[in-house]
């Protein structure tokens, strides 16, 4: 038999990107090597599994419930989760000495904190599916400023002297990998698409994508913001946002500018592909991400992408004025001005769209799979 090898995450029972990208890879693992896979699951085992996982994969559920602390008070919150994390180290490294996997991998959730001192003999790895820029900042409104900037400080240094202990740390972009200079064991690893789409856009339909969840992070109102300058030049062009969350406060936003025809807050949907090819632009307006792997999505459809230039992704997948354009992060103005463009300049529109539709086959779930054998392997 291949090498053990366990996964410690929190719970695949609800809809998320990271969850879908876990899930995946553990199967792909299962399916496709001679390695046993393990997974330890924290979050309630009686919901149902959003991400089923595959019949080879041995799962553990530890039954700690962190998710249960979302709704507390704060110091409600504070107690409770010093009580979860006791049992979780308690309860993990049980089964980790019992286990005696050849590799352990985390996902620099909560285990990463003790994780490396548990002498079971595996290789510890761990990989963050979010940029450093807004990892680990603590924001609490009832305290200073320079308070929450002191907890912040702290927080990432203990951070830091965890992952120096790991055998490999693993990021999704180049971009960020320059984020963590104190490290000397990070390496690049990004997240894959499931599925290439066959459709590709015409990019002949006056209408513009963009798709994510309705939150802060995603810079939905910079885009809805942009659309009354965008409207004023092509005031027959449409926005449609497809999204899981609270669509409605986004949607009043646009209806109290008059832009209630032509921009469309809409919720998720299944077949997002047929969107993508009914369309002729996406648009990225997030203030950061990790990879945001929807531009790979929309650029697989032949769409031409125009993304801020957030921490971080849009600069590893986007190669501007080829296969897109890349604006200045939160320029507003700038961002219509880059929409206006490829509108206005159809020739331009359909090269960068299949340029966009060519040039994302390093992302293909075999490629990045190899790249994740080939580090298990080798470690």
């Amino acid at each position: 038999m291949g090498k053990r090898i366990l996964y410690i995450y929190g719970g695949l029972y609800s809809p998320n990107g990271m969850s879908s990208m876990i899930s995946q890879k553990i199967n792909y693992l299962a399916e496709n090597t001679d390695y046993e896979l393990y997974v330890v699951l924290t979050e309630h085992p009686e919901k149902p599994m959003f991400y089923q996982l595959s019949d080879k994969v041995r799962r553990k559920d530890l039954v700690v419930n962190f998710d249960d602390l979302d709704t507390m008070p704060i110091l409600k919150k504070m107690f409770y989760y010093w009580a979860k994390q006791r049992r979780f180290k308690k309860l993990l490294s049980a089964y980790m000495m019992e286990l005696r996997a050849d590799i352990t991998v985390s996902i620099t959730r909560r285990e990463i904190n003790f994780i490396n001192q548990i002498k079971d003999g595996s290789k510890k790895i761990s990989e963050i599916h979010f940029a450093r820029t807004f990892y680990r900042q603590f924001n609490n409104n009832h305290l200073p400023q320079f308070v929450n900037r002191k907890i912040s400080k702290i927080w990432m240094k203990s951070l830091i002297n965890n992952l120096k202990q790991l055998d490999c740390f693993v990021v999704l972009t180049n971009e960020d990998r320059k984020n963590w200079p104190e490290l000397n064991n990070v390496k690049v690893i990004p997240n894959f698409i499931s599925s290439v789409f066959d459709k590709k856009s015409e990019l002949t339909n006056k209408k513009v994508i963009a798709v994510g969840r309705y939150s802060w992070q995603k810079g939905f109102d910079y885009l809805i913001d942009s659309w009354r300058m965008i409207y004023e030049r092509h005031p027959d062009w449409v926005l449609d946002i497809y999204g899981a969350g609270d669509n409605v406060s986004y949607q009043k936003m646009a209806d109290s500018f008059g832009l209630s025809d032509v921009i469309h807050c809409r919720q998720a949907v299944p077949n997002i592909s047929e969107y993508y090819a009914n369309s002729s632009i996406f648009v990225l307006s997030s203030r950061y991400e990790g990879l945001p792997l929807v531009i790979i999505e929309a650029m697989s459809a032949g769409l031409p992408v125009v993304s801020f230039t957030c921490p971080c992704g849009p600069c590893d997948i986007i190669e501007n004025g080829v296969n897109g354009l890349l604006v200045e992060n939160g320029n507003i103005p700038q961002l219509a001005d880059r929409i206006c463009y490829l509108i206005e300049h159809d020739n331009e529109r359909l090269l960068m769209g299949k340029n966009a539709s060519t040039s994302i086959s390093k992302y293909h779930k075999e490629r990045i799979m190899q790249k994740w054998i080939e580090l298990f392997d080798s470690i």
